[in-house]
C-alpha cells in the first residue's frame, strides 16, 4: 500500500473499518466509486480468506462486476428485498449527515438501495465533509425525453429554492451524453450552496422529467472519515455528536511500510 496517494490511503482505511459492520448472514448493499470499491474487495478478501458468508446488492454494473470478481454472492434487490446495511461512499457530507452522491452516475439505484436497508454506512476522506453542501454539483437524473425542457424547467424551479446558483449542465461522456444504467441523462446543478436540501430534493422531484436527485437526507446513519495517517473518524447518527477515533494502523503497523 506505500504506492498509494495520501487520498487513496484515506479511502482504503475508511472502506477497511467500514466492513467492521458487516456480519456473517447479511445481505449487504454494494456502493460505486472509489471509495466503495475499496470496500468491495475488502469484503470479497473477507469471503475468500476468513470464511464470510454475505449476499450483496450492487447499485451499479461496474460494482456488480467487481463484486463478482472478488467473489461475492451477487442477488437482486428484488430477490434480497430488504437489506442489513449498505456502505457506500459521497461526494459531499455535511454536519446533519446528509449527502451528496452520484458523481459516479449511479445515484437512483444508490438511493432505492440505500432506503431499502436498515442502515447505511457511509465512507469518506475529511475531504468530503463540509459546512454546507453544494460545492459539489448536485446531479440529478432525467429521462431523455425532452431533457432540455426539463433542464429549464429546473433552472427556473431553483429561483424559488435557498441555493447560491442555478446553471444546470448536462453531463457528457465521450461525444454524446453519460447514460445511467437506466437508460437516463444526468443535469449537473451548480448551486454553490445548498440551504435546505430537504426542501431543494423534494422540489426537484417535482419536475416532470426529473427521475431523481442525488441529495440523500435523513438516510445516512453513520460517517466513517478516513485519514492517511490510519486514523479514522466514526461519527454515529444514534449516538448525537458524538464521535470516535480508532487508529487501526495500531493493529497493524507496517500495513503501509515499504516493502
Amino acid at each position: 500500500m506505500s504506492n498509494l496517494s495520501p487520498v487513496d490511503r484515506a479511502k482504503f482505511i475508511a472502506a477497511r473499518r467500514a466492513c467492521d459492520y458487516v456480519e456473517d448472514g447479511m445481505k449487504v448493499g454494494l456502493g460505486t466509486g472509489s471509495t466503495a470499491a475499496w470496500m468491495v474487495r475488502q469484503l470479497g478478501e473477507m469471503v475468500r480468506e476468513d470464511g464470510l458468508r454475505i449476499k450483496g446488492v450492487p447499485t451499479s454494473s461496474r460494482t456488480a462486476h467487481l463484486a463478482r470478481e472478488t467473489g461475492i454472492e451477487v442477488i437482486s434487490l428484488d430477490e434480497a428485498k430488504w437489506l442489513d446495511l449498505t456502505i457506500d461512499g459521497a461526494d459531499e457530507f455535511d454536519g446533519d449527515l446528509a449527502l451528496i452522491k452520484g458523481g459516479g452516475g449511479a445515484l437512483l439505484q444508490e438511493k432505492i438501495v440505500a432506503t431499502a436497508s436498515d442502515r447505511m454506512v457511509v465512507i469518506a476522506d475529511a475531504a468530503k465533509e463540509v459546512q454546507a453542501l453544494g460545492a459539489f454539483p448536485l446531479p440529478v437524473e432525467v429521462v431523455p425525453f425532452g431533457w432540455q425542457t426539463t433542464k429549464a424547467l429546473v433552472e427556473e424551479t431553483l429561483a424559488g429554492v435557498d441555493v447560491l446558483g442555478r446553471e444546470a449542465t448536462l453531463r457528457i461522456s465521450g461525444d454524446g451524453p453519460y447514460v445511467t444504467d437506466e437508460g437516463n441523462y444526468i443535469l449537473d446543478l451548480a448551486l454553490r450552496r445548498i440551504g435546505n436540501p430537504w426542501q431543494t430534493s423534494l422540489v426537484l422531484n417535482q419536475i416532470p422529467g426529473v427521475v431523481e436527485n442525488g441529495l440523500f437526507v435523513d438516510v445516512c446513519d453513520v460517517v466513517v472519515i478516513g485519514r492517511p495517517d490510519g486514523v479514522v473518524e466514526v461519527r454515529d447518527v444514534e449516538n448525537g455528536a458524538s464521535t470516535q477515533r480508532v487508529d487501526i494502523l495500531g493493529e497493524d503497523a507496517n500495513l503501509f511500510a515499504d516493502e
